[in-house]
Formats: C-alpha cells, sequence, structure tokens
C-alpha cells in the first residue's frame, strides 16, 4: 500500500515531463524543489534532485523523512551501453560503477557500501516488485560521471551486466536500502553512451523524459493505494 510516492529526477526536464498541466502545490525544501501532485488514489511528491550520486541519496531521504514517501521512484533517461532492444526501460537491478578499489591490474567492483579490500563483490541493489509495465527489464549501472566513451561504457557493461547507465539510481537504491524504503525505477535512453552522447542528450532530451514519464505514470496507476 503506497499512499505517498516519491519520485527523483536529475534534471529539471524530467521533472517536467511528470503530469504536466496538472494542478500542483510547489515548495523550496533545504535547496530542493517539492511538487506535489494527486494521482490515482496517490499523493506523489516529485524532486529534481540535481546530477549525480550524492544529489540523488539527499532527496531520497528528504522525500522519506519528510514527506513520509513510502515508495522511491526514479524516473528520467539514461544512456544505453548495449544492443537491447527498446527505449523505455524498467530498472529491476541497480549497481554503482564507480564504487571499489583502484588496483594496478585495474579497477576493481564491490557492492557500494561494502569494505572494498579482499575478494571482488558486486551485487546489485534490487527493485521493488512493481506493477507490469510491458517494458524491458534490465540493470542500471550509476556512476559520478557522463559517459562519453564507448570504451569505457563497454568495460562498465562488461564489469557489471548492465544495460544501461545514469547518475542516480543506484544512489536512491543504497539510500532506500539503508532507510528500509523500497525503491523503483524508469528510465528512457537518451544516448549510447559514446562520443557523441553530449549533443545525442541534448537532442533526445526532453522526447526521452516524457517517454519515461509516460510510463511511470501506467506504472503508478496500477499501485495498490493507501
Amino acid at each position: 500500500m503506497f499512499k505517498t510516492v516519491g519520485i527523483i529526477t536529475g534534471v529539471d526536464a524530467e521533472a517536467a515531463a511528470l503530469f504536466p498541466g496538472q494542478s500542483a502545490n510547489s515548495e523550496a525544501l533545504h535547496g530542493f524543489m517539492v511538487r506535489q501532485v494527486p494521482f490515482a488514489g496517490h499523493n506523489i511528491v516529485i524532486t529534481c534532485s540535481g546530477i549525480g550520486k550524492v544529489n540523488a541519496a539527499m532527496a531520497a531521504m528528504m522525500l522519506v523523512e519528510h514527506y513520509h514517501a513510502e515508495l522511491l521512484l526514479v524516473v528520467g533517461t539514461a544512456g544505453k551501453l548495449n544492443s537491447r532492444d527498446g527505449h523505455c526501460f524498467q530498472i529491476v537491478e541497480a549497481v554503482q560503477g564507480d564504487y571499489g578499489a583502484s588496483r594496478a591490474g585495474g579497477f576493481v567492483h564491490y557492492r557500494a557500501g561494502a569494505w572494498p579490500i579482499g575478494e571482488a563483490h558486486a551485487e546489485p541493489f534490487r527493485a521493488a516488485i512493481m506493477p507490469e509495465t510491458g517494458l524491458p527489464k534490465v540493470r542500471i549501472i550509476t556512476s559520478d560521471c557522463f559517459v562519453e566513451s564507448a570504451e569505457h561504457g563497454q568495460r562498465l557493461h562488461q564489469a557489471l551486466n548492465g544495460d544501461i547507465v545514469d547518475m542516480e539510481t543506484a544512489a536512491v537504491a543504497q539510500a532506500a536500502a539503508r532507510m528500509d524504503v523500497p525503491w523503483a525505477a524508469i528510465k528512457a535512453t537518451s544516448d549510447d553512451a559514446n562520443g557523441d552522447s553530449a549533443g545525442d542528450f541534448q537532442a533526445n532530451l526532453k522526447r526521452a523524459a516524457r517517454l519515461a514519464a509516460e510510463a511511470a505514470e501506467r506504472m503508478i496507476s496500477e499501485l495498490p493505494r493507501g
């Protein structure tokens, strides 16, 4: 039962794509602008955290502590790391791509928050079971690095078996695990995590943001009500 759903986006265009034109109440809190929208029997609390893991984790805690969010949902855009069919995805697992140990033989990945010494282990954070969306289900890799290198993207994909990459989701997942709150995510791809990513992201941001927002709205409409 989810009376209040907290939604986190990384950029303003992703937040604006959610429930456009609907009446809403907005307020500023701890440097975040927060918008509330009633939808399908739920109180939807939306904030654009700003880019990156620290911003996203701070927003997650704020939505839980102040607005009593019972589900955290990350919605927005991502880069695609492989040839997986589709442009919009439901996230079922999240890992951090820049947490671990830098060694002579290369970077070694660990589960975020674990002691990065000894045998490597990068178990994912697992999303809550959500209503069926019809979207492909994928693992996302999150890091504080916008990927503009196909070679780096492939290294991430091979090391962590992720399909797409962003800068917020796994941080929200880690914060949610710490607070014992369920989380989920919907992401639409804006670029292919390569040398063209910067231009492609700008060109495709609004389209991808609306694609993810529409999928998130469908998912929320099927959630059990509080």
